[in-house]
């Protein structure tokens, strides 16, 4: 299994809809999708696993708030959309995709990629823009079974 791993930062104002950005490789199926905020408890902020979405144990604060963009996942988008972004969002999210791979001359292999995300939310009455980076890491993280 291999992983990859990249960082984005964005800077929104409160009050708006934010898409969190994360993006599967090509030529892969999506077998769970977890975004989570290590800060919180429960850490999940949404949760894709074994076809549907699993809300049980999602933090109360992004009930009612969150859904993937494309919940199809076409093309490997598993961006998440928060509405009603408040400067209690701030903080890092992480995007964990876990994939599946096969073609003709290897097996099944699984993979992660992971999207680290920093949300910096100002207050409604800042007059700002909306901007975002990524930045891939400069690694590649490999491992065997």
């Amino acid at each position: 299994p291999s992983a990859r791993c990249y960082l984005i930062e964005i800077t929104s104002k409160s009050g708006v809809i934010v898409t969190l950005p994360c993006q599967a490789s090509n030529s892969t199926t999506i077998t769970a999708v977890e975004w989570i905020r290590p800060d919180l408890e429960p850490e999940y902020v949404l949760k894709y696993q074994d076809g549907q979405l699993d809300l049980n144990n999602q933090h109360l604060s992004f009930k009612d708030r969150v859904e993937l963009e494309d919940s199809e996942m076409k093309d490997g988008d598993v961006s998440l959309v928060l509405r009603d972004v408040t400067t209690d969002d701030r903080g890092t999210y992480e995007c964990h995709i876990t994939l599946r791979r096969t073609n003709d001359t290897v097996k099944e292999t699984v993979e992660t990629e992971t999207f680290t995300i920093k949300l910096y939310v100002l207050p409604r009455e800042c007059v700002c823009v909306s901007s975002f980076r990524i930045t891939p890491t400069p690694f590649l993280f490999l491992s065997t079974p």
